[in-house]
């Protein structure tokens, strides 16, 4: 077999992520490896949020891309980055066993929790969904919006004078950072984005690489992430909208299925909660958004498109 070309975000926690994956093909498909970096549209533009130039698929057009006109391979996602549908051609071929998906609180103060820090603190976030459930379950917060790669956010932490800021769980675990968590906030208290935690390998279709690359993936996380997903086609939005979904094994054979939709400033929240069969995981996520939507979702997510949430 010739080596295989992964692409990838330039950042640290992509090329980390990427060569994870790649030292798993190496070993469980015996084929040497090439990883292919690439700087996205979404990583040049740091100075405008993600909602206003296109939002997370900024981070995966460029690398889908790649895959199409045969750059590479392969590709390696942090799945909550992917858009609800993906480039005509390409599909998912395999979820590695997914991460801690929590959020994760870093603070200048050690010893501190959403609960301890004080009021009016000024908590750091590029996410609409952490911003909108912060702003829910403590409105005296000051929002501070946040971009940039992992270390560049944790600098911003005392270079902004920030009080806190919010990050991922497994980007931090990921990157050795686990001991700079103060915090790892109760998906009771805030949900978490699709996906997060898991990464998502995306092949050409139809090759015989795409059905080899089934070796390295968990079916857990393939289920818990296909519910998720599920939940945000239906729906119609993107990760740059307030919403959130996390499905976990409920045992005997079922998932629970945990999602909702808020209004950005977090004055309004539709949640829903479903257990549904293993088999019927993206059906599943597509139930519960219909239902979230006929509890007020639908009405939150249109005064969010027409600007009126804004």
């Amino acid at each position: 077999m010739t080596s295989i070309r992964i692409a990838t975000r330039a950042s640290d926690l992509a090329l980390f992520q990427a060569r994870y994956v790649a030292a798993r093909i190496e070993r469980e498909l015996g084929a040497s490896t090439e990883i292919v970096p690439l700087k996205t549209t979404g990583d040049r533009i740091q100075s405008v949020s993600l909602a206003k130039i296109g939002g997370k698929g900024l981070f995966v057009a460029e690398i889908e891309q790649a895959l199409t006109d045969g750059r590479a391979d392969v590709a390696v996602h942090s799945a909550k980055d992917l858009p609800a549908v993906l480039a005509d051609g390409l599909l998912l071929a395999a979820f590695p066993e997914r991460a801690d998906c929590r959020d994760a609180l870093v603070a200048r103060k050690v010893g501190s929790t959403l609960a301890r820090l004080g009021a009016g603190a000024r908590v750091g976030t590029g996410s609409a969904r952490r911003a909108a459930q912060l702003k829910a379950h403590r409105p005296d917060f000051e929002i501070a919006p946040l971009r940039g790669n992992v270390p560049t956010r944790l600098r911003k932490l005392v270079d902004e004078e920030l009080d806190a800021v919010i990050l991922a769980c497994a980007g931090l675990d990921r990157l050795g950072l686990g001991d700079r968590i103060e915090e790892r906030i109760s998906p009771d208290l805030m949900l978490p984005a699709v996906g997060q935690g898991a990464l998502a390998i995306e092949a050409r279709g139809g090759e015989a690489l795409f059905d080899d690359l089934a070796a390295l993936n968990d079916a857990q996380t393939a289920r818990a992430v296909a519910a998720e997903r599920g939940f945000l086609a239906r729906l119609g939005a993107d990760c740059t909208v307030p919403v959130a979904c996390l499905a976990e094994d409920a045992g005997g054979g079922m998932l629970r299925l945990r999602a909702l939709v808020a209004a950005e400033d977090g004055s309004r929240i539709a949640r829903g909660e479903l257990e549904v069969p293993f088999d019927e995981a993206a059906f599943g996520g597509g139930r519960l958004a219909e239902r979230i939507l006929a509890s007020g979702g639908e009405e939150i997510l249109a005064e969010i498109r027409s600007g009126a949430g804004a």
